[in-house]
């Protein structure tokens, strides 16, 4: 197929930033120690540490889905609950693997904007100690989220101080992060980390990688056992060189800041020209690269042509 294509549908569809080839193609010479133990991982590591800490402890894997469920087996055990938002990607768009992998329980609140709150969380914490209910272990939240809208940093320091004053985990969804980031006019570090996060997925496929995902502790402490938990999560690369590289070539000379930008002002240009149009609602703010609108049934074919 050599016509090339374009489209709204994802960023998931769009091809891989021409520096992050060059990156990939750069590195594949010679021999280097597997798993994790060569100079390129080494490089990139000591980069996103530059953004997310030095203190921080930083494992890669290959995808979203194998970065959310190890984030969430680290920290929980198979009696226990995390509470998320109704459209957050863990109860969405994941088959149902967290539950399977962890046995934890998922209990997700109706939201009408991808984020959740305190007050919302409170309902669900009851049956602490009583051993015929889950154990709320975990808050899940997604930035930005899955309709596109952004955590400020004051509402992920409330979120963090309420699951630590209650011996819970938050936990960050970070996808999206660099878009989200870009929308707040932060670095990542001031709004995971730096705000409470206790683990994040750090992810870079949406932004102009080909693949390639991380875990991200801020806890040094709660890595004892995560090499043997990614390892039978079969999310362990052999070759790792080729996903490191795309880490420090995305994080150095902020080329992962000019492509979130990028995608966000798209999003605001498609809002803009779309508002002219009567008979489309656009129904979430648009804070970064997502746009959420309702068309008209019998223009869809029309648009789609």
């Amino acid at each position: 197929m050599n016509k090339i294509v374009k489209g709204f549908a994802s960023d998931n569809n769009s091809g891989v930033h021409p520096d992050i080839l060059k990156s990939i193609s750069r590195v594949n010479a010679g021999h280097v120690i597997a798993y994790g133990d060569d100079p390129y991982t080494a490089s990139a590591l000591k980069v996103m540490k530059q953004h997310f800490g030095n203190e921080a402890e930083i494992f890669l894997v290959f995808n979203g889905t194998g970065a959310n469920v190890l984030s969430f087996k680290a920290i929980s055990h198979s009696f226990n609950s995390i509470i998320c938002a109704e459209t957050a990607h863990i109860n969405v768009d994941e088959c149902g693997a967290p539950e399977k992998f962890t046995g934890c329980k998922l209990l997700s609140i109706p939201t009408s904007n991808g984020k959740i709150t305190v007050d919302q969380i409170r309902k669900y914490m009851h049956g602490i100690g009583f051993e015929h209910h889950s154990q709320p272990k975990i808050i899940s939240i997604t930035q930005a989220t899955e309709v596109g809208t952004v955590y400020t940093v004051e509402e992920i320091k409330m979120l963090a101080e309420y699951a630590h004053s209650n011996q819970l985990f938050l936990h960050m969804d970070g996808a999206r992060l660099c878009n989200a980031a870009v929308s707040l006019g932060t670095g990542l570090y001031d709004i995971s980390g730096g705000a409470g996060v206790d683990v994040l997925s750090f992810g870079i496929t949406k932004n102009g990688a080909m693949m390639g995902e991380s875990v991200i502790f801020f806890n040094k402490k709660l890595t004892a056992e995560f090499k043997y938990y990614r390892k039978q999560a079969m999310q362990l690369g052999s070759k790792m060189r080729y996903m490191a590289v795309q880490f420090e070539t995305l994080l150095q000379n902020d080329l992962w800041k000019k492509n979130a930008l990028h995608a966000n002002k798209m999003a605001q240009l498609l809002k803009e020209k779309l508002q002219k149009i009567p008979q489309i609602k656009i129904t979430q703010n648009v804070d970064t690269n997502g746009v959420f609108a309702i068309i008209p049934p019998n223009s869809i074919k029309k648009i789609q042509d």
